[in-house]
């Protein structure tokens, strides 16, 4: 069974930056997994929105025009964990994050992919 934790969340000031990380079970990835694990964002009264995708092994990963420049999505293979690297955060970055993996070898993650397994979220706070 494919279980995802996330962890990293908190409250910050605007301006400061949290780390992420999504540890990933039941599923073990590789430098040639192809597999796309997704970070997702949802405030209260707002669409859940992807903020950021990685295609585990190669590493490439995609960004929404929201979070670009300021997000990096990264893994560590050895520990089978994701990371988001949140700097600059801003007030409308607050919101409870989740990671999503799906296990469908791909070459790309596409913005609108439907991800299989979820984590069950970690709260960011950003103050001004």
């Amino acid at each position: 069974q494919v279980q995802l934790v996330e962890s990293g969340g908190g409250s910050v000031q605007a301006g400061g930056s949290l780390r992420l990380s999504c540890t990933v079970s039941g599923y073990t990835y590789t430098h040639n997994s192809n597999r796309c694990v997704g970070w997702f964002r949802q405030a209260p009264g707002k669409e859940r929105e992807r903020v950021a995708a990685i295609l585990t092994g190669p590493g490439g990963a995609d960004y929404s025009d929201s979070v670009r420049g300021r997000f990096t999505a990264s893994q560590d293979i050895a520990k089978n964990t994701m990371y988001l690297q949140m700097n600059n955060l801003k007030p409308e970055d607050s919101a409870m994050y989740y990671c999503a993996a799906d296990l469908t070898w791909r070459v790309y993650c596409r913005s609108d992919l439907e991800y299989n397994f979820w984590g069950q979220g970690t709260r960011v706070t950003v103050s001004s």
